[in-house]
């Protein structure tokens, strides 16, 4: 039964909360860490702090997924998420002690990061309802992050990144009534089938995956974590790292859009080195860079590297996981690639930084990109491309499983 036209305001409306919700992501990426740096905060404190979220983000994806799927709803869940997250940063803003913004920025990321993969479910629901794309929903994510990446990168030049909080909270607050006409619905998000985990972990060309991955994921996360702190180490001003999240962002909107209609005219693995390549350079090419100015021009590359792993990597699951362990799967690529990653990443990378310089840090977060690329060329190289008996139609949407692993654009 097709859906009445009367109903069709609920894409617009989700489409905005995407736009906006974004917004929440650039700050807490790239501004957050400059609020840590104004508070007087060493760089490996502020890789302290980055590490943390991914470590909570293993919990909390999973304890509000439960919840929503015990209440039927996600709607409620939403709301409840981004008034913690209101009511957090308003603590957050008034805290200077170390320890007190580790502990309330521990209980801001349980709040933070289970909102990405509940609104992308809704979005897929309701795109798959009136027979739509789900990438014309998700694809207004990455227009906002744009479009928020370099109005912050204004407001807080004029106003000071000691109110990064301030705009945070307008930002979250404009998503809370956005949510309020968005329609409910109960929640599919898949559990993890634990018993399931020890069939997909018999899969040699899996395991191996998920290795390349892991060393892919701890260069992205090092980068993600001290690039504000680089262009800031450079005397880039806000609206300067606003224009570089704005270049990487807008970069791999063409990108998602090409591959989801060619990429699968081209074999994963080869995809996938020069995906890595591509990092191996960036990060070797941010290292070197001795202006801000540089690095935001380097970060056009994020749509040759991030841009061709993210859709390639997905494309690359649906055929190597089985059916009846995808949400296993996807589960599990998610801990590899960004949270456990992101905890190492974050820990490692902001001694590396200290201790060694900016330079050198790039220079590591390369020697990884680098690994991940021998690896995804081995593979191609000495085994060979081939079809396994579990896969799924080449056409399967890449954005479709794209609640499994939110990131981040930057």
């Amino acid at each position: 039964m097709k859906p009445s036209s009367s109903a069709r305001p609920e894409l617009p409306w989700l489409r905005a909360f995407t736009f906006t919700i974004f917004g929440t992501s650039v700050l807490v990426s790239s501004y957050f860490p400059k609020f840590y740096a104004g508070l007087g905060f060493s760089s490996s404190q502020i890789g302290i702090l980055y590490a943390l979220g991914p470590m909570i983000s293993l919990v909390a994806n999973l304890l509000w997924s439960i919840a929503s799927d015990k209440y039927r709803t996600i709607k409620k869940i939403m709301l409840i998420l981004l008034i913690g997250e209101i009511i957090l940063c308003t603590v957050l803003s008034a805290s200077t002690s170390f320890s007190v913004v580790v502990l309330v920025i521990t209980i801001f990321y349980f709040f933070y990061y289970p909102v990405f993969p509940l609104s992308d479910t809704i979005a897929i629901n309701a795109a798959q309802r009136y027979n739509k794309s789900f990438i014309t929903v998700r694809i207004f994510g990455s227009i906002g992050y744009a479009f928020f990446a370099l109005v912050i990168g204004y407001v807080l030049s004029f106003v000071g990144s000691s109110h990064t909080m301030t705009v945070m909270i307008a930002i979250a607050a404009a998503a809370l009534l956005i949510t309020l006409f968005i329609k409910d619905q109960a929640s599919p998000v898949a559990k993890m089938d634990l018993s399931g985990i020890w069939g997909i972990l018999k899969q040699k060309e899996l395991l191996w995956f998920f290795g390349c991955v892991f060393s892919l994921g701890i260069a992205v996360r090092m980068n993600d974590a001290f690039l504000t702190v680089t262009l800031n180490e450079l005397g880039a001003s806000e609206k300067i790292i606003g224009w570089s999240q704005f270049a990487s962002s807008v970069s791999e909107i063409p990108i998602f859009l090409l591959l989801s209609l060619y990429g699968e005219k081209i074999k994963e693995l080869p995809l996938l080195v020069f995906a890595s390549l591509a990092f191996a350079a960036r990060f070797l090419l941010v290292g070197i860079a001795d202006s801000a100015v540089a690095i935001v021009a380097i970060q056009m590359l994020h749509s040759l590297s991030f841009g061709v792993f993210y859709v390639t990597a997905i494309r690359m699951l649906t055929r190597l996981i089985p059916d009846e362990y995808r949400a296993t799967g996807m589960a599990l690529y998610t801990i590899v690639w960004s949270s456990a990653s992101g905890l190492l990443s974050g820990t490692l990378g902001g001694v590396v930084f200290e201790e060694f310089g900016r330079q050198n840090f790039y220079f590591t977060a390369m020697s990884f990109a680098m690994l991940a690329c021998l690896g995804f060329a081995s593979r191609y190289f000495f085994r060979g491309p081939r079809m396994l008996p579990n896969q799924v139609p080449a056409g399967t949407a890449a954005t479709e499983t794209k609640p499994a692993m939110e990131e981040s654009a930057g």
